[in-house]
């Protein structure tokens, strides 16, 4: 009888805490440094998350081990909603089967809400000869040995994208890793490497200023920024898919309440104009209502470990 009255009482002061929230600021964890894509998204949603929530939403960036010290952050925390964290999928997918991680990437995290994707556009150097995508896949087959294709670094979405290029044309171009995306694209553009799979920010202008030849978004849908520029799939790699997207996750087991004035706090954000604007101009996509919710996002977080991980791992893939 007394243990059911602590359970019945723990569960009233559950509540009623839930009822209130939040009562004092809230702690956004970004994985990576001030300045990058993740922390300028990161700091747009807690200046608008926190107009709706009524208390301050403070960005904590927390760097190392490709975002995973940042994840393990918020998953020990305290599952109250005071600490949450915004990553990509690098820390939310790759992470898990590249480095050895002391949680759970499945089953510790608390699926939020989906906040942007970001696919990539399949560039090349300027010189390239082939104009559209087929013709550049006929020049890979014909190339053979000789092609090359750079990474921002062993385990990030460029190096993933060029594992799956490989793949899915049975084919051996050489995987160049750089020390980040810059150097990456700056030997694109100077013509010592032929392919890079590049993010919208960079590779548009980049493509407009003739620097690079773009050849095809790297998703299902073409992209507001760029609504003339065909899929894969309509020029002629179907799949080959790669979306940097962002979410935010907390600890699991957090009270429905309060994912629920999470979530709708971050949904009250990404129907603002002014943030959809600053979004859309760093080239983000931004979900439907329906992609939001915690169910569609948790959903989508297990199709893209269940994708993604038995390539990374069949390649062998591990962090510099």
């Amino acid at each position: 009888m007394r243990i059911a009255l602590l359970l019945l009482a723990a569960l009233f002061w559950q509540s009623a805490g839930a009822q209130g929230f939040p009562v004092r600021p809230i702690t956004l964890v970004v994985p990576f440094s001030p300045g990058g894509s993740t922390d300028v998204i990161g700091r747009i949603l807690a200046e608008r998350m926190g107009r709706a929530l009524g208390q301050s939403v403070v960005v904590e960036n927390t760097t190392g081990a490709g975002g995973s010290i940042a994840v393990a952050r918020v998953i020990r925390a305290a599952p109250d909603g005071y600490t949450i964290g915004i990553g990509h999928i690098g820390p939310y997918v790759f992470n898990g089967a590249i480095y050895s991680l002391p949680y759970d990437l499945r089953s510790d995290l608390g699926p939020i809400a989906l906040v942007a994707t970001n696919p990539t556009i399949i560039v090349t150097r300027p010189t390239m000869p082939a104009k559209i995508l087929k013709e550049l896949i006929a020049w890979v087959k014909a190339n053979r040995g000789k092609v090359s294709i750079g990474t921002g670094g062993a385990g990030t979405p460029a190096h993933i994208s060029a594992v799956n290029f490989n793949r899915l044309l049975d084919t051996d171009v050489q995987i160049i890793h750089y020390r980040g995306a810059a150097p990456a694209m700056q030997d694109v553009m100077a013509g010592t490497i032929d392919l890079y799979c590049d993010q919208p920010v960079t590779a548009l202008p980049n493509a407009k200023a003739g620097r690079v030849k773009p050849f095809a978004v790297m998703a299902s849908s073409r992209i507001g920024i760029a609504p003339e520029m065909p899929t894969v799939d309509e020029a002629g790699l179907p799949g080959f898919y790669m979306s940097i997207w962002h979410a935010v996750m907390g600890p699991r087991s957090m009270p429905a309440p309060i994912l629920a004035r999470l979530n709708g706090a971050i949904a009250e954000a990404l129907a603002d104009p002014a943030v959809r604007t600053k979004l859309s101009e760093l080239g983000q996509e931004l979900p439907s209502p329906q992609q939001q919710t915690p169910e569609a996002l948790a959903a989508f977080h297990k199709a893209e470990i269940e994708k993604w991980w038995p390539l990374i791992k069949a390649a062998a893939i591990k962090a510099d």
